[in-house]
């Protein structure tokens, strides 16, 4: 009850009050903008290059072959153990068990060096053949400038289509000549061209899909004569946070599918297709870093500013704490008085403050991207505890000066 008689004691000096009560608010609510504003913002740029990034891999992760890059790893003058490269059978087995979680992929790069002809014209030995199934665009981030995805059926059979890169496209066709339904040969083989990749361009010596052919990973399968190929699965997730938890599922599901012992080491490796994510995450946790930083300079700012009008109220009010004290009140419910008004005009700031830096927040990071409305929960609870920590801290010196005045000389204060 003494605390519900104190805030209420508070809110009618806070009243008494209403244009200083407004501007030392607005201090702490210039406090509150700039730490929930910068915060919400990081958060929401985030999400919208999350988004965006989906497509290079940032959602997905790959299941592939240990050691795949072929190499017999030695530790202390002992080779370690090799493993079998993954099937087929096992990363078809792998897709369907894994369905109930998500989207898969199986693939296989045949050959990153192969001449395709078309008539008289042949293109550099530098063209990538790649089996895919009907989720690999998808999952990759590829878009079709013309044409159409491998139907399930083609996918099934392994039929003699290909969905060819810009480059491809470019160096076997005539500007205008259409490239649908024309017939590409590699391998010794002729194949009916399905569709057309949109141009992605290259970064550093990657080619990307520009110079590269997709065949149904059925058909690949069948190039194999030694049994050498190393399939790859890439699975993706709705959510990226939930990232940790799928790949635990799909190693318990790849250890079933590989027949692997308990206690034996995992006979793969599942790793995230790239480091886009963790790079994204390294670079906003920085900025949160910063925009904490210069959210706190701010509110302490704020706060010596409360500091200031809490000791100039108490010189105002000398005279009502005079008589409070000769009524009977102790040092105490002075002191807890005085708090407890610095937290409430706090709090009050805090609120109007959470509300302008949401609001800030979203509009600046909708200027990275169209996307949905983010309510930084998290933030806006850190910035209430602030803001009740701030009060505290500001008002303990003025509670204290009021708490030690002497009630006769405050009596007889002007």
């Amino acid at each position: 009850m003494e605390l519900l008689e104190n805030i209420r004691e508070a809110m009618r000096s806070i009243k008494s009050n209403w244009l200083r009560t407004i501007l030392t608010g607005l201090i702490i609510a210039i406090g509150i903008t700039s730490l929930v504003g910068m915060l919400t913002a990081i958060d929401g740029m985030k999400a919208q290059i999350e988004e965006s990034f989906s497509g290079l891999g940032a959602n997905n992760f790959d299941v592939r072959t240990k050691r795949a890059s072929g190499q017999r790893v030695t530790k202390d003058g002992v080779a370690e153990k090799s493993y079998s490269p993954v099937s087929y059978r096992e990363a078809l087995d792998f897709k369907e068990a894994y369905g109930n979680n998500g989207l898969s992929t199986v693939y296989i790069t045949v050959s990153g060096s192969s001449e395709v002809k078309r008539g008289s014209v042949t293109t550099n030995p530098n063209t990538r053949i790649t089996g895919v199934d009907e989720n690999y665009l998808l999952i990759k981030g590829y878009d079709l400038e013309q044409g159409r995805n491998f139907s399930n059926v083609e996918i099934r059979y392994g039929n003699n289509v290909c969905i060819i890169g810009s480059e491809i496209a470019e160096t076997l066709f005539e500007e205008g000549e259409e490239v649908l339904g024309a017939y590409v040969s590699f391998f010794g083989n002729r194949y009916t061209v399905v569709g057309l990749l949109e141009e992605q361009g290259a970064v550093g010596g990657d080619s990307g899909a520009d110079r590269n052919i997709f065949i149904p990973v059925e058909n690949a399968s069948r190039l194999d004569q030694n049994g050498t190929f190393r399939y790859t699965i890439t699975a993706s997730t709705a959510d990226p946070t939930k990232m940790d938890f799928e790949m635990g599922q799909a190693i318990g599901i790849m250890r079933k599918v590989r027949q692997d012992r308990i206690g034996q080491e995992d006979s793969f490796e599942v790793v995230k297709s790239n480091n886009v994510g963790e790079s994204l995450e390294e670079v906003a946790g920085y900025l949160r870093i910063g925009g904490f930083s210069i959210g706190f300079i701010t509110l302490l700012g704020a706060s010596v500013g409360l500091m200031n009008i809490m000791l100039v109220s108490v010189t105002e009010r000398t005279r009502e704490i005079g008589i409070r004290k000769a009524l009977g009140a102790t040092p105490r419910r002075i002191r807890i008085q005085f708090l407890i008004e610095a937290v409430v005009i706090c709090v009050i700031g805090g609120v109007f403050g959470v509300l302008l830096g949401m609001g800030i927040g979203n509009i600046v990071a909708s200027l990275v991207g169209p996307g949905g409305f983010l309510i930084p929960w998290l933030w806006m609870i850190l910035a209430f505890i602030v803001c009740v920590l701030v009060g505290l801290v500001s008002g303990v010196i003025p509670a204290i000066k009021a708490s030690r005045l002497d009630p006769i000389e405050a009596l007889r204060y002007e």
